[in-house]
């Protein structure tokens, strides 16, 4: 895997995709900030290729490997409620 400039910017367009999908699917409000649920998002869509991989969904393909990106997402869902959660009950907001 080669670490380049449009690697690490697809990263985060991809992670905060991902992170906005998840907050999408977590009911309630969610008071975190912009680059936590980045954070989130790429840590989710790394984490889900490998899943993915380790699955045996396909990761390589031409277009869209919707199954990669759903367990993707689904991840970034299980952390963000959590975290959201720890926010809320710490009285954290953001503006």
């Amino acid at each position: 895997m080669e670490l380049t400039v449009w690697g690490i910017i697809t990263a985060l367009i991809v992670g905060l995709i991902v992170g906005a999908l998840g907050r999408l699917i977590v009911p309630g409000r969610q008071d975190m900030p912009m680059w936590l649920h980045m954070l989130i998002g790429v840590g989710a869509a790394l984490l889900g290729t490998v899943l993915a991989r380790a699955l045996g969904i396909a990761t390589e393909t031409s277009g869209v490997d919707w199954g990669e990106l759903l367990v993707q997402v689904v991840l970034a869902a299980i952390a963000v409620a959590p975290v959201a959660d720890a926010g809320r009950r710490r009285g954290v907001t953001c503006r």
